[in-house]
């Protein structure tokens, strides 16, 4: 009884599994363009309310950037 019970849970999981689909809640993925003279600090500014300093964390993080070096036509993903 018990195996019967745990190959239906097993089951019910995998279908459930194979069902899922991915979210297409959080929008289409926006980026943002570098001017001459913006830094990360005033993208942070221009994009996202609040303390610029999470700003510039995020778009460091998202960027894959090193350091705080940004150049003018280069295309971040804002997050």
């Amino acid at each position: 009884m018990f195996g019967k019970l745990l190959i239906l849970v097993c089951l019910a999981a995998f279908v459930g599994a194979l069902a899922a689909r991915g979210s297409s809640g959080a929008g289409p993925k926006r980026t943002y363009v570098v001017r001459p003279g913006d830094t990360l600090w005033t993208v942070a500014e221009r994009v996202y309310a609040g303390d610029p300093r999470e700003g510039v964390w995020k778009l460091q993080s998202r960027n894959h950037l090193a350091g705080m070096t940004i150049n003018p036509g280069e295309r971040l993903t804002l997050p």
